[in-house]
């Protein structure tokens, strides 16, 4: 009876975290990927894009999906999460013509009531859940959260073809996704970024303009985005390996 009581105790300790949505930005033209969507490619025999969904829905602590996707795809997309089973509630909104319209838009579309909110890329499938929860984990203490790697090649400043500097490489980090904020802290940091007109490549950029903190979680050089065609040879090869190390 007490190891009954134990296990039920843990199961609902476990259940018990703020609400956490998850946007995937998954509207990109994949313009170097020779006009195909890359995250309907075949990636070791199941789509880009149901790679990362799965990632998300093994994720403990994410509660619900929101993909933000091309008119065109809304249809498959909504396939690809009946095909594989996405257990989680989904929504699948239209894009916008930027990635931060893109969020913006799916962040208006997520529970009311969610806490933090999780932008992931759509073409990052090799994220693993436990690096998502790891991430969300942190956020829930620091309000904002993202994982990174160390930048293993020497970086130069380049203006006009000529080198200006040498940033120091021990300080560098390769930002991945997700990237986990405060949702109130999020949604106002994305629309003062569209009301500015501001250029952003990633959502840390858009909290980051507010002055607010962004804190570093451990990334993984397997958690790589899907861009060019050489970037698929990469993932199967990792998939490739992860089959072979499973027990």
């Amino acid at each position: 009876m007490l190891n009954l009581f134990s296990k039920l105790f843990h199961k609902e300790e476990k259940a018990s975290h703020p609400f956490c949505s998850m946007i995937i930005a998954a509207a990109g033209t994949s313009s170097r990927m020779g006009g195909e969507n890359k995250l309907l490619l075949p990636l070791e025999g199941i789509p880009v894009l149901a790679r990362t969904l799965q990632a998300a829905d093994g994720a403990e602590l994410v509660d619900e999906i929101v993909v933000a996707a091309r008119e065109e795809d809304l249809i498959p997309i909504a396939d690809l999460c009946k095909i594989y089973g996405i257990a989680k509630p989904v929504k699948i909104v239209r894009g916008g013509e930027t990635r931060l319209a893109s969020v913006m838009a799916a962040s208006l579309e997520c529970r009311e009531d969610a806490a933090y909110l999780a932008v992931h890329d759509g073409a990052r499938p090799l994220a693993t859940p436990q690096l998502i929860d790891s991430v969300i984990a942190l956020a829930c203490r620091t309000n904002a959260a993202a994982p990174a790697v160390p930048v293993k090649d020497t970086v130069k400043v380049v203006q006009d073809g000529k080198v200006e500097s040498t940033p120091e490489r021990a300080s560098l980090r390769a930002i991945q996704t997700p990237q986990v904020f405060d949702a109130p802290l999020l949604r106002a940091a994305l629309q003062a970024a569209v009301e500015a007109g501001a250029e952003v490549t990633d959502d840390c950029a858009v909290v980051e303009r507010l002055g607010k903190t962004v804190y570093i979680a451990d990334g993984s050089y397997e958690n790589i985005k899907i861009t060019t065609p050489e970037d698929m040879t990469l993932a199967a090869a990792i998939l490739q390996r992860r089959e072979e190390e499973t027990p």
